[in-house]
């Protein structure tokens, strides 16, 4: 199988990012950004981002979760902690998030370290759930290995009866991590490939230091 891709090519002309655009604190343009790219109508399901980690057979592996809070602080999103990505996490905690809005011709790319949420945030969150989506949580032993689609429906199915008329309390193997981030990295495409990079690093005042980076 061959097929030749160096024939695909798009111009980027929507938008600039420029260092006088640009406020102090990350948050804030990822806050703009965000707003519009959810208002914009070109966009589904805005929140979707890549996360990447190192697996501990050294190799990165990335896959599509989705943000659920952002803050001063930083990017929360929940998965199961036993899961691939929770023991990769669990081994390394420097990971990296991606945003890509190919509408907006915008990424944005951040580096951080991931930590456990705190439990009554986890389980705070895991209540506004609807049931199905807790009782997928209990049922799903994500990541590993299942003879059938049976087996999962059968698993739900146990679980459905165990709840049934009970509340649905959250599994300790399943949380949310808050990603806290070191550097943030904004994309606009540009024409003739000139894309604005701008990039935030966080100082060890905790001041941010704004850099261009060519593309």
């Amino acid at each position: 199988m061959s097929k030749d891709l160096s024939n695909y090519r798009k111009s980027y002309e929507k938008e600039e990012l420029l260092e006088n655009n640009c406020p102090e604190n990350p948050m804030e343009l990822f806050q703009t950004w965000f707003k519009n790219a959810d208002e914009s109508n070109t966009v589904e399901e805005t929140n979707a981002m890549n996360v990447s980690t190192i697996g501990k057979d050294g190799f990165p592996k990335n896959r599509i979760v989705l943000l659920k809070k952002f803050t001063w602080e930083g990017f929360v999103f929940y998965t199961n902690y036993t899961s691939e990505k929770g023991k990769a996490i669990e081994a390394n905690n420097n990971i990296c998030l991606s945003f890509f809005w190919p509408a907006l011709e915008q990424q944005i790319i951040i580096k951080g370290v991931a930590e456990k949420q705190i439990e009554n945030l986890s389980d705070g969150y895991f209540e506004s759930r609807p049931d199905g989506s807790k009782l997928g949580a209990w049922a799903s032993n994500q990541s590993s290995v299942v003879n059938s689609r049976k087996t999962l429906e059968d698993n739900l199915k146990s679980f459905e009866k165990k709840f049934e008329g009970k509340e649905i309390n959250r599994p300790k193997h399943w949380g949310g991590y808050l990603v806290k981030p070191i550097s943030i990295e904004f994309w606009q495409g540009r024409p003739n490939r000139l894309h604005d990079r701008i990039r935030y690093s966080l100082e060890k005042d905790f001041s941010w230091k704004i850099e261009r980076l060519a593309p």
